[in-house]
């Protein structure tokens, strides 16, 4: 899942493609560079003025048009329901809200599309602060929080099929929180749905490491290869072509995917069709 974001003040592109075709333009170059989702974002997380819903409807409906018959995935990251609605109607296949279903409305929206939903954990109300966040056991509230909001969706119609959860790194968490949901993401992903995580280049990578926001790559694709072991089906990143390859990677030694050729010690001259190679 690639991340486009049609806002002036994302935390790390700093507004690169908010101009309508810089964002159109960088979901292209994400879908060959491997990319099979694009996830577009009007408002960023960080707590912030209101963007009034017409505006957030402004920003990202366009992509949502520009992107149509790419072949891609097209999800909006938003927790407004007239927002959902607007998308979905424009084309849309996935709604990531990652204030988990904070308002019932947005399940009734999904629920009344051919739409899936992402659930994700966050503690706080949308776009407001929360210092110093503390859990007892942070894997086990937020697989609480997690069963309670799907339950909210399943109630409102949903479908189990239509639903991936999200443990929500960084969100409301700090950085031992967020090691701690990475080390223990297996029993996340044992409850059953497709688990998204959005890892990349964020601050308990940085921290983690001394690196500033820009000097992160490496430690993001460490983290997407282990949460991708541990049982993460769809991962979101800013660095598309380097996290491909490093999950392709993954994949090939995991035996869920075929190598794209075979010539390395096959024959004397490497040069025999693919269907030899294979038997």
């Amino acid at each position: 899942m690639a991340i486009v974001n049609r806002t002036p003040d994302s935390f790390y592109d700093k507004g690169a493609t908010f101009a309508l075709d810089a964002a159109v333009e960088a979901a292209h170059r994400a879908i060959a560079e491997g990319a099979d989702w694009i996830d577009i974002g009007g408002v960023k997380f960080a707590p912030g003025p209101a963007v009034p819903v017409e505006e957030e409807i402004a920003r990202v409906v366009p992509v949502v048009e520009g992107l149509r018959g790419s072949g891609a995935v097209i999800s909006v990251d938003t927790f407004h329901p007239a927002v959902a609605r607007a998308v979905i109607d424009a084309g849309a296949h996935v709604i990531n809200d990652t204030t988990g279903i904070h308002d019932p409305a947005m399940a009734e929206v999904v629920a009344d599309s051919d739409a899936t939903i992402v659930v994700t954990h966050s503690a706080a109300e949308p776009r407001t602060s929360y210092p110093a966040p503390r859990y007892d056991d942070v894997v086990g509230e937020v697989i609480g929080f997690l069963e309670q909001r799907v339950a909210r969706a399943l109630e409102h119609g949903v479908l189990a099929e239509r639903i991936v959860v999200d443990p929500g790194h960084d969100l409301n968490k700090n950085t031992l929180h967020s090691l701690e949901i990475t080390r223990r993401l297996g029993e996340i992903t044992s409850l059953g749905y497709p688990t998204l995580v959005a890892l990349s280049n964020k601050d308990f990578i940085g921290e983690s490491l001394g690196r500033e926001r820009g000097d992160r790559v490496a430690g993001s694709i460490a983290s997407a290869v282990y949460c991708v072991l541990a049982g993460a089906r769809i991962v979101r990143v800013h660095n598309v072509r380097e996290t491909v390859d490093a999950v392709r990677m993954v994949g090939a030694i995991e035996g869920w995917r075929e190598p794209l050729y075979l010539k390395h010690n096959i024959s004397a001259d490497g040069n025999e069709p693919w269907e030899a190679r294979r038997a």
